[in-house]
């Protein structure tokens, strides 16, 4: 099983808005005493044991845009072509998505965000699961792109542990229930948390 958290390498983007899966891998890894350093593909994957279910976590370090290169990479040295995207858990940021909640779906279409565009093509599929976190703000955006790229808000800041506490709930509520159980319990959820 990978679990793949979606971001931008490097110190300028550590903590933007496009990172969330990123940090939500850092937290897994984290939790599960594991390391995400080992190069491969074009990223970097670290091995862990979560819920009784051995998995690789994945921090494409290809761009936002390109992540499907290094996940295609990645699974093509899996054995089973068919069981290739149904093993594969795919995290991002949405911005069609209230700040802070949290969607679990089966499959899907990309729904706008490049990375997800990236996987689909690279791959030649949607039937992967995907955990998206929202950070929709609150009045009309601009500008999408610089948006995504920035830091969070204070506010949003004091509220990025508890999402990022309760989407690592939700992942090991994937593995350990089946998507369907999590995602009975976790898109259900109501949001709490307002951003600026």
């Amino acid at each position: 099983m990978f679990i793949v958290g979606l971001g931008n390498p490097g110190a300028e983007y550590e903590r933007t808005r496009h990172n969330l899966g990123f940090m939500l891998v850092d937290l897994v890894a984290r939790e599960a005493g594991a390391l995400v350093k080992r190069k491969d593909c074009r990223a970097l994957v670290g091995r862990a044991e979560i819920e009784g279910v051995r998995v690789e976590l994945v921090k494409p370090q290809t761009y936002m845009n390109l992540s499907g290169e290094a996940i295609a990479c990645l699974l093509a040295k899996q054995e089973s072509e068919s069981a290739r995207a149904k093993s594969l858990i795919v995290i991002s940021d949405d911005l069609a998505l209230p700040f802070g909640t949290i969607r679990l779906r089966r499959r899907g279409s990309a729904g706008g965000h490049n990375g997800l565009k990236s996987i689909i093509a690279c791959i030649r599929s949607d039937e992967f699961m995907r955990l998206r976190i929202g950070i929709q703000p609150e009045h009309p955006l601009t500008n999408a792109k610089n948006f995504v790229l920035e830091e969070f808000s204070r506010t949003e800041r004091a509220a990025l542990d508890e999402i990022l506490e309760r989407s690592a709930q939700a992942l090991r509520a994937v593995l350990r229930d089946g998507i369907d159980k999590a995602m009975a319990l976790y898109n259900s959820e109501k949001l709490i948390v307002k951003s600026e």
